[in-house]
Parts: C-alpha cells; sequence; structure tokens
C-alpha cells in the first residue's frame, strides 16, 4: 500500500474543543497539516501548512510531538497515511480558512459520530486530545 507521509496539527482551544478541517472538494475532516515540500522537516511542515491554511503562525519550538501514526488515508483509496502528529495551541479566533480548505469546524466528542472524519483522527488524534472521552 503506497505511502503519504505528512504532518499533523492536534490543536485544542480553551474549552477542550478540538479543531479539524475539511479541504475543498472532499467530505471528511481531518486535522489540519499537510505534506511536507523536499528538505522539510515534520515540525517546519506544519509551520508551513498552518500558516498557508489557517494564517496561523507556530514556531516550531511551540509545537509539542505527540509521535507518528499511521492509518488509511482519508481521501487517497488505497493508500496509508504516515503522520507526525503534534500538539499546537490556538483559540478560534486564531484562525481563518484559506488556501485549499473549505471549512472548518471546533468539535466536541458529542460531534464524532455525527461528523464524516478522517481515519486518523478518530483512531488516533482525537483520543490524544480527549483521553478516555471518544465514543
Amino acid at each position: 500500500m503506497p505511502d503519504i507521509h505528512v504532518s499533523a496539527a492536534v490543536i485544542v482551544d480553551r474549552e477542550g474543543r478540538v479543531l479539524v478541517v475539511r479541504k475543498a472538494g472532499t467530505t471528511r475532516f481531518m486535522q489540519p497539516g499537510g505534506k511536507p515540500e523536499p528538505g522539510e522537516s515534520p515540525a517546519r511542515t506544519l509551520s508551513r501548512e498552518l500558516e498557508e491554511e489557517l494564517a496561523l503562525r507556530v514556531p516550531e519550538r511551540d509545537m509539542r510531538p505527540l509521535g507518528r501514526f499511521v492509518s488509511a488515508a482519508a481521501n487517497e483509496p488505497g493508500h496509508r497515511v504516515i503522520a507526525e502528529a503534534f500538539a499546537v495551541d490556538a483559540e478560534p479566533e486564531d484562525v481563518t480558512v484559506q488556501a485549499e480548505l473549505a471549512e472548518l469546524r471546533w468539535i466536541t466528542p458529542d460531534d464524532v459520530a455525527g461528523l464524516p472524519l478522517a481515519p486518523l483522527s478518530t483512531e488516533h488524534l482525537l483520543p490524544l486530545a480527549w483521553p478516555g472521552r471518544m465514543p
């Protein structure tokens, strides 16, 4: 199965909600982030992607590594995604939909069942944001 390498942000606001985004032309929500450019570190990739997608400037030193996670790719059948994930602090007023994003939402565990989410989000990243609270 072909691999897609990405960096992803688990962004939790002061109310405990997690930011998820939906890219234009897709149906599933996922953590913000994206694919590296040649020679980029995972943290540098995420810093660039957050600025491009959300107008959010996060220095690499302010990202807390969460680990590497593997899941089926949400939007590319037959592929798997390998994600380097980082915890990032932000609030709703800090982010704006830009670039290839169609929509963003701040969600709680109660929203998970009714929202189409990427496997990486449901299997790995949201459980990190809400330990023991996933439906």
